[in-house]
């Protein structure tokens, strides 16, 4: 999904679908991969047989042969290996005080640890994998209020990281995309990765699509991001949608086809880019205004109880308000309407970010 966009029409649906891997199971990355703690828990345990083999060969003297009466370095190596697996045969034994003494004080507590290592060797292979899998798996049928981001390519990692910026808890974000490579970098973040087709029914159904707070489409093909539109407004004809489109022709049929936003990032470039023609300070303020690190950032909520019946220039957050959204309708801050706001309304104001310095900038 992330070859670059050709400004193509949307395609059959026949044609997407053809020859897709199924999903794959809800996942989330673990601090430790199994590999990494196994190679840990084998290294610590050769290390250890490898100090008692050193203390026994130093300490040979006190150990007795009953077959040929002589201890080889062949023959403590023997004698380690069946004392800290507590086999024991008893052809070879430590006669001496203080070779008893080593094996009581120092053996032991090694055994001891080299049983634990490959206890938890075994309960990291065995019973912690199926404990997360199972964890995973719970987590994703209680999926609910989370977003769910469709396609890890460029705009979506983008949104990922700032939706993380922005306060957004990592595990109430899923990521879906069919690139291992992606999700590698997606999970580093600590998100919820499916290596899945974001096109296909079962995969948003596995995502609990129907229960999301919003969704983020980010194919990197325009036909393939209006499909997965049309599949997820199919699903959950409620959630909201947003999706990133790249040619002009394809916005209106992005809408078409269930899409609440629509964003175009070449339209946003050129925006910039004649903002900066005409100021040079214009452009830099739209970007601000688009990420949370600026000093200013736009927010929409709903209107409280306390500021029914206020002006739009006099918001209890002491932000500066754009326009309101009343019944559907767009309405500036300059009309008459904005003087007196109402319960239920949708406000998009200006407020200072951390990043700004007594609220002076706006």
């Amino acid at each position: 999904m992330a070859v670059p966009d050709r400004g193509k029409k949307p395609r059959l649906p026949g044609r997407l679908l053809r020859n897709r891997a199924p999903s794959q199971p809800l996942r989330r990355a673990v601090r430790l991969p199994v590999w990494g703690d196994l190679g840990l828990r084998m290294g610590l345990a050769l290390f250890l047989v490898f100090l008692v083999i050193m203390i026994h060969w130093w300490d040979r003297a006190g150990l007795i042969d009953h077959v040929d009466g002589h201890i080889s370095f062949l023959d403590v190596v023997y004698f380690t290996m069946i004392s800290v697996t507590t086999t024991g045969f008893g052809d070879i034994a430590p006669v001496s005080d203080r070779a008893r003494l080593i094996e009581a004080v120092l053996v032991t507590p090694v055994r001891v640890a080299v049983i634990f290592i490959f206890v938890g060797a075994a309960y990291s292979f065995v019973i912690k994998r199926s404990w997360e899998k199972w964890r995973m798996a719970r987590i994703q049928d209680k999926l609910s209020g989370h977003i769910v981001v469709l396609g890890y390519g460029v705009s979506g990692s983008q949104s990922v990281a700032e939706l993380i910026e922005r306060g957004s808890d990592p595990g109430q974000i899923v990521v879906v995309d069919p690139s291992e490579d992606r999700l590698a970098e997606a999970e580093k973040l600590g998100v919820n990765v499916m290596a899945a087709d974001a096109t296909r029914d079962e995969t948003l159904k596995a995502v609990r699509i129907q229960e999301a707070q919003t969704v983020l489409v980010s194919a990197g093909r325009d036909d393939t991001s209006i499909l997965i539109v049309l599949t997820v407004r199919h699903l959950a004809p409620k959630v909201p949608i947003s999706v990133v489109v790249r040619a002009d022709d394809n916005e209106l049929l992005a809408r078409q086809a269930g899409a609440n936003n629509v964003i175009n990032p070449v339209r946003f470039t050129g925006l910039l880019l004649a903002g900066s023609a005409k100021g040079a300070h214009i452009a830099d303020y739209l970007a601000d205004l688009a990420s949370v690190t600026g000093r200013v950032q736009l927010v929409e909520r709903v209107v409280s109880e306390g500021e029914c019946g206020k002006s739009i220039s006099d918001l209890a957050t002491g932000g500066r308000g754009l326009r309101i959204y009343r019944n559907g309708r767009a309405i500036g801050f300059w009309e008459e309407e904005c003087e007196t706001l109402q319960s239920g309304d949708i406000l998009v104001e200006i407020v200072p970010t951390d990043n700004g310095h007594d609220g002076a900038d706006g």
